[in-house]
Protein backbone atom coordinates (compact mmCIF):
# COMPACT_ATOMS: atom_id res chain seq x y z
CA UNK A 1 0.00 0.00 0.00
CA UNK A 2 2.89 2.32 0.75
CA UNK A 3 4.14 1.96 -2.80
CA UNK A 4 0.76 2.95 -4.23
CA UNK A 5 0.51 5.88 -1.82
CA UNK A 6 3.89 7.27 -2.90
CA UNK A 7 3.21 6.70 -6.62
CA UNK A 8 -0.14 8.52 -6.51
CA UNK A 9 1.32 11.34 -4.41
CA UNK A 10 4.25 11.88 -6.79
CA UNK A 11 1.95 11.65 -9.83
CA UNK A 12 -0.40 14.34 -8.51
CA UNK A 13 2.48 16.63 -7.51
CA UNK A 14 4.07 16.22 -10.94
CA UNK A 15 0.80 17.03 -12.71
CA UNK A 16 0.29 20.05 -10.47
CA UNK A 17 3.76 21.46 -11.18
CA UNK A 18 3.12 21.12 -14.91
CA UNK A 19 0.31 23.66 -14.49
CA UNK A 20 2.09 26.27 -12.41
CA UNK A 21 -0.41 29.00 -13.26
CA UNK A 22 -3.22 27.07 -11.59
CA UNK A 23 -0.83 26.05 -8.80
CA UNK A 24 -0.40 29.66 -7.71
CA UNK A 25 -4.10 30.56 -7.77
CA UNK A 26 -4.97 29.67 -4.14
CA UNK A 27 -1.89 31.45 -2.78
CA UNK A 28 -2.50 34.58 -4.88
CA UNK A 29 -6.16 34.57 -3.82
CA UNK A 30 -5.14 34.23 -0.13
CA UNK A 31 -2.69 37.13 -0.33
CA UNK A 32 -5.11 39.37 -2.25
CA UNK A 33 -8.05 38.80 0.12
CA UNK A 34 -5.98 39.50 3.23
CA UNK A 35 -4.32 42.53 1.61
CA UNK A 36 -7.68 44.10 0.74
CA UNK A 37 -8.79 44.44 4.37
CA UNK A 38 -6.34 47.22 5.35
CA UNK A 39 -7.49 49.11 2.27
CA UNK A 40 -11.17 48.59 3.08
CA UNK A 41 -11.31 49.29 6.81
CA UNK A 42 -8.34 51.60 7.24
CA UNK A 43 -4.76 51.19 8.47
CA UNK A 44 -5.45 51.52 12.24
CA UNK A 45 -3.09 48.93 13.84
CA UNK A 46 -5.35 48.18 16.81
CA UNK A 47 -8.36 47.44 14.59
CA UNK A 48 -6.38 45.28 12.17
CA UNK A 49 -4.68 43.33 14.97
CA UNK A 50 -8.06 42.62 16.58
CA UNK A 51 -9.63 41.12 13.45
CA UNK A 52 -6.45 39.63 11.93
CA UNK A 53 -7.07 36.03 13.15
CA UNK A 54 -10.54 35.92 11.61
CA UNK A 55 -9.38 37.53 8.36
CA UNK A 56 -6.48 35.14 7.86
CA UNK A 57 -8.50 32.06 8.76
CA UNK A 58 -11.46 32.93 6.52
CA UNK A 59 -9.12 33.74 3.64
CA UNK A 60 -7.25 30.43 4.17
CA UNK A 61 -10.54 28.53 4.21
CA UNK A 62 -11.72 30.11 0.95
CA UNK A 63 -8.32 29.65 -0.71
CA UNK A 64 -8.32 25.97 0.25
CA UNK A 65 -11.77 25.56 -1.30
CA UNK A 66 -10.61 27.18 -4.55
CA UNK A 67 -8.69 24.07 -5.61
CA UNK A 68 -11.01 21.43 -4.17
CA UNK A 69 -12.99 20.79 -7.34
CA UNK A 70 -9.80 19.85 -9.20
CA UNK A 71 -8.84 17.14 -6.68
CA UNK A 72 -10.64 14.35 -8.57
CA UNK A 73 -12.04 16.20 -11.63
CA UNK A 74 -9.26 15.47 -14.15
CA UNK A 75 -9.02 11.82 -13.09
CA UNK A 76 -12.79 11.47 -13.40
CA UNK A 77 -12.90 13.02 -16.87
CA UNK A 78 -10.09 10.87 -18.33
CA UNK A 79 -11.32 7.67 -16.66
CA UNK A 80 -8.38 7.32 -14.28
CA UNK A 81 -10.60 7.63 -11.22
CA UNK A 82 -12.74 4.71 -12.34
CA UNK A 83 -9.60 2.61 -12.91
CA UNK A 84 -8.38 3.51 -9.42
CA UNK A 85 -11.73 2.48 -7.94
CA UNK A 86 -11.64 -0.84 -9.82
CA UNK A 87 -8.02 -1.65 -8.96
CA UNK A 88 -7.09 -4.12 -6.23
CA UNK A 89 -5.46 -1.34 -4.21
CA UNK A 90 -7.55 0.22 -1.42
CA UNK A 91 -9.24 3.33 -2.78
CA UNK A 92 -8.99 4.97 0.64
CA UNK A 93 -5.17 4.83 0.45
CA UNK A 94 -5.24 6.39 -3.02
CA UNK A 95 -7.62 9.07 -1.73
CA UNK A 96 -5.33 9.84 1.22
CA UNK A 97 -2.39 10.30 -1.17
CA UNK A 98 -4.43 12.67 -3.35
CA UNK A 99 -5.55 14.65 -0.29
CA UNK A 100 -1.95 14.96 0.89
CA UNK A 101 -0.97 16.22 -2.56
CA UNK A 102 -3.79 18.78 -2.40
CA UNK A 103 -2.59 19.98 1.02
CA UNK A 104 1.04 20.23 -0.11
CA UNK A 105 -0.09 22.30 -3.11
CA UNK A 106 -2.60 24.58 -1.36
CA UNK A 107 -2.28 24.36 2.43
CA UNK A 108 1.49 24.36 2.92
CA UNK A 109 2.11 27.57 0.89
CA UNK A 110 -0.59 29.32 2.95
CA UNK A 111 1.17 28.33 6.19
CA UNK A 112 4.50 29.64 4.88
CA UNK A 113 3.12 33.01 3.76
CA UNK A 114 0.73 33.54 6.71
CA UNK A 115 3.31 35.11 9.11
CA UNK A 116 4.07 37.80 6.52
CA UNK A 117 0.39 38.61 6.24
CA UNK A 118 0.22 38.61 10.04
CA UNK A 119 2.85 41.36 10.05
CA UNK A 120 0.75 43.28 7.50
CA UNK A 121 -2.22 43.10 9.89
CA UNK A 122 -0.10 44.04 12.97
CA UNK A 123 -0.55 40.63 14.58
CA UNK A 124 1.63 40.48 17.74
CA UNK A 125 4.79 38.43 17.50
CA UNK A 126 3.68 36.09 20.32
CA UNK A 127 0.65 35.08 18.24
CA UNK A 128 2.63 34.23 15.11
CA UNK A 129 3.63 30.72 16.15
CA UNK A 130 0.03 30.01 17.21
CA UNK A 131 -1.17 31.21 13.81
CA UNK A 132 1.29 28.86 12.09
CA UNK A 133 0.46 25.96 14.42
CA UNK A 134 -3.30 26.41 14.01
CA UNK A 135 -2.98 26.54 10.22
CA UNK A 136 -0.70 23.49 10.26
CA UNK A 137 -3.36 21.56 12.19
CA UNK A 138 -6.40 23.06 10.47
CA UNK A 139 -5.57 23.19 6.76
CA UNK A 140 -5.12 19.38 6.47
CA UNK A 141 -8.58 19.02 8.02
CA UNK A 142 -9.97 21.39 5.39
CA UNK A 143 -8.47 19.22 2.63
CA UNK A 144 -9.72 15.99 4.21
CA UNK A 145 -13.27 17.27 4.72
CA UNK A 146 -13.28 18.89 1.30
CA UNK A 147 -12.34 15.57 -0.29
CA UNK A 148 -15.61 14.06 0.92
CA UNK A 149 -17.64 16.80 -0.74
CA UNK A 150 -15.53 16.60 -3.89
CA UNK A 151 -16.07 12.84 -4.05
CA UNK A 152 -19.83 13.32 -3.82
CA UNK A 153 -19.96 15.99 -6.54
CA UNK A 154 -17.26 14.77 -8.93
CA UNK A 155 -19.85 13.24 -11.25
CA UNK A 156 -21.80 16.50 -11.58
CA UNK A 157 -20.97 18.92 -14.39
CA UNK A 158 -21.57 22.01 -12.26
CA UNK A 159 -20.99 20.77 -8.76
CA UNK A 160 -19.05 23.80 -7.51
CA UNK A 161 -22.00 25.48 -5.76
CA UNK A 162 -23.23 22.20 -4.28
CA UNK A 163 -19.68 21.45 -3.11
CA UNK A 164 -19.58 24.76 -1.25
CA UNK A 165 -22.95 24.09 0.39
CA UNK A 166 -21.82 20.63 1.49
CA UNK A 167 -18.39 21.56 2.77
CA UNK A 168 -18.73 25.02 4.33
CA UNK A 169 -20.86 23.95 7.35
CA UNK A 170 -18.30 21.23 8.15
CA UNK A 171 -15.51 23.82 8.04
CA UNK A 172 -17.07 25.91 10.84
CA UNK A 173 -15.46 24.07 13.84
CA UNK A 174 -12.01 24.36 12.27
CA UNK A 175 -12.55 28.06 11.61
CA UNK A 176 -13.79 28.71 15.17
CA UNK A 177 -10.99 26.85 16.97
CA UNK A 178 -8.30 28.22 14.65
CA UNK A 179 -9.36 31.85 14.99
CA UNK A 180 -9.97 31.52 18.75
CA UNK A 181 -6.50 30.08 19.29
CA UNK A 182 -4.86 33.07 17.61
CA UNK A 183 -7.21 35.50 19.39
CA UNK A 184 -6.35 34.01 22.79
CA UNK A 185 -2.63 34.12 21.97
CA UNK A 186 -3.03 37.82 21.13
CA UNK A 187 -4.70 38.37 24.51
CA UNK A 188 -2.01 36.43 26.37
CA UNK A 189 -4.30 33.51 27.26
CA UNK A 190 -3.57 29.79 27.08
CA UNK A 191 -4.13 28.26 23.63
CA UNK A 192 -3.41 24.62 24.49
CA UNK A 193 -7.08 23.63 24.62
CA UNK A 194 -7.86 24.98 21.15
CA UNK A 195 -4.78 23.34 19.63
CA UNK A 196 -5.56 20.01 21.31
CA UNK A 197 -9.09 20.12 19.87
CA UNK A 198 -7.73 20.91 16.41
CA UNK A 199 -5.30 18.02 16.76
CA UNK A 200 -8.19 15.74 17.67
CA UNK A 201 -10.11 16.97 14.60
CA UNK A 202 -7.08 16.21 12.44
CA UNK A 203 -6.69 12.66 13.80
CA UNK A 204 -10.42 12.01 13.40
CA UNK A 205 -10.38 13.38 9.86
CA UNK A 206 -7.38 11.25 8.85
CA UNK A 207 -9.10 8.15 10.23
CA UNK A 208 -12.54 8.68 8.70
CA UNK A 209 -12.28 11.01 5.72
CA UNK A 210 -10.45 8.63 3.29
CA UNK A 211 -13.06 5.93 3.93
CA UNK A 212 -15.96 8.36 3.50
CA UNK A 213 -14.39 9.86 0.37
CA UNK A 214 -13.80 6.43 -1.17
CA UNK A 215 -17.45 5.54 -0.56
CA UNK A 216 -18.56 8.87 -2.04
CA UNK A 217 -16.47 8.29 -5.17
CA UNK A 218 -17.92 4.81 -5.65
CA UNK A 219 -21.42 6.32 -5.42
CA UNK A 220 -20.55 9.08 -7.90
CA UNK A 221 -19.00 6.85 -10.55
CA UNK A 222 -21.37 3.95 -9.98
Amino acid sequence: MGHVFVRVLMRDLTLAFRHRGELANPLVFFVMVVSLFPLGIGPAPSTLAEIAPGIIWVAALLASMLALDAMFRTDFEDGSLEQMALSHHPLSVIVLAKVLAHWLITGLPLIIIAPLLGVLLYLPGDAMWVLVASLALGTPVLSLIGAIGTGLTVGLKRGGVLLSLLVLPLYVPVLIFGALAVNDATAGLSVAGHLYLMGALLVLSIALSPLATAAAIRVSIG
